[in-house]
């Protein structure tokens, strides 16, 4: 285990003892893109998305976190898994408290059936328990192996098989029996 320290001034990472320290910096260039992507199939904007995954980094900039050596990338994931709960939990209470505004129209390139078909997807992935969301956004959007899956979200690989199985078959179910559904895995890799 290590204890994650940036240093203010530089921007770069303080080695503890054993000289092994995480380089935010290249943590950030390797991972960011991919946290981004990770969120916004959670928030539904973009900017929001961003966002989630900028106070996951601020989190781990200014916290002492015991991180083991080789897993902060699932530790990162975890983080911004979190932080898009969080905000879709706050965004709830929101509306639940203010009064309902119209919704904005959208633009001709907006309404394509590229765009219908992925909010169709999303919102039927956003239906699904969060378990089974993670694992299915994890597995299938982030085309991560069921054993960094199960790393991320701190279960078991048979519980992570269990999820997706169960996951893709309720998207089914949601979807509908059309010739759209026919795109989606049966169990395995798309």
């Amino acid at each position: 285990m290590r204890v994650v320290t940036v240093e203010g001034s530089e921007g770069g990472a303080t080695p503890d003892a054993d000289a092994s320290s995480l380089s935010l910096p290249s943590l950030y260039d390797t991972h960011y893109t991919r946290m981004v992507r990770l969120a916004s199939m959670y928030v539904d904007h973009q900017e929001s998305a961003e966002e989630v995954v900028q106070d996951a980094f601020v989190k781990l900039l200014k916290g002492n976190y015991n991180i083991k050596p080789g897993s902060e990338a699932a530790y990162l994931r975890r983080m911004v898994l979190n932080g898009a709960h969080s905000t879709l939990r706050k965004r709830r209470v929101r509306r639940r408290h203010s009064p309902q505004e119209p919704e904005p129209v959208a633009s001709a390139e907006e309404s394509g059936v590229c765009r219908s078909e992925r909010d169709r997807i999303l919102n039927a992935v956003r239906q699904l328990p969060k378990k089974q969301a993670a694992v299915i956004v994890l597995r299938y959007y982030l085309d991560l192996s069921e054993a960094e899956i199960a790393e991320s979200l701190g279960m078991a690989r048979g519980s992570v098989k269990s999820h997706a199985h169960r996951g893709l078959r309720k998207l089914q179910q949601i979807l509908g029996d059309d010739e759209r559904t026919g795109d989606l895995p049966a169990g395995g890799r798309p």
